[in-house]
């Protein structure tokens, strides 16, 4: 049988303010999205870090963002051998069926995933080494960026140089997709970089004309 138990009682408590207070207020815009569907203008690629605020920062209403998260926002190569790829579903739904313009790879300070792939290059986290490892074999998606920044020495810069590496494996992973490129080079599709600052939520984007990142 399996051990699923009812909702935690803050969650609960928080559902039933929610529905008294917020829920009344936007079920026409709820109900017309279950008759007219999902269409929404942009995909997020984010961590899962669970303080990294999305919707709130972009002023978007329900339905207006297709977001995916997972750990330390990678997007692996395309690899279509038949096995489980969430993300890779996730990329190819949102751009062959939903339509999507501009997809979002979003990155942040303080990443546990990008602390532990550095650990794991470093040969400190042998658990992530084993290929049992679901985390570590994740994180090899992220190993070309540390080979791109080994020589970064101070331990801080390292990590905030790996994150922002991060967001451009994934934007290259991106276009080994055929339907991504197809699309970015049709111009229908638009592909952007974000790395945030997790302690005030102040954003930096790659320099559309470079590999560095600016002020947003």
């Amino acid at each position: 049988m399996h051990r699923v138990h009812s909702l935690p009682a803050y969650l609960l408590e928080r559902y039933n303010e929610w529905k008294a207070n917020v829920r009344p207020e936007k079920l026409d815009w709820f109900r017309k999205l279950a008759i007219e569907g999902q269409n929404p203008r942009a995909m997020v690629i984010a961590c899962c870090d669970s303080r990294l605020e999305i919707n709130s920062i972009f002023g978007q209403r329900t339905g207006e963002l297709f977001i995916h998260r997972n750990i330390a926002n990678l997007v692996p190569p395309f690899t279509p051998d038949g096995n489980h790829h969430g993300t890779g579903a996730a990329v190819e739904f949102a751009v062959k069926h939903l339509k999507v313009k501009h997809i979002l790879v979003m990155g942040h300070s303080q990443c546990g995933g990008v602390a532990g792939c550095i650990s794991m290059c470093e040969g400190t986290a042998p658990e992530f080494e084993k290929p049992e490892s679901l985390i570590g074999r994740w994180l090899d998606v992220l190993r070309p960026g540390y080979d791109a920044i080994a020589d970064v020495t101070d331990p801080d810069s390292r990590q905030t140089a790996l994150e922002k590496e991060g967001i451009h494996v994934s934007l290259q992973n991106l276009l080994s997709y055929p339907y991504v490129k197809e699309a970015v080079d049709a111009g229908e599709v638009s592909l952007h970089g974000l790395w945030a600052h997790i302690d005030d939520m102040e954003f930096e984007t790659v320099d559309g004309s470079g590999r560095s990142f600016v002020p947003l």
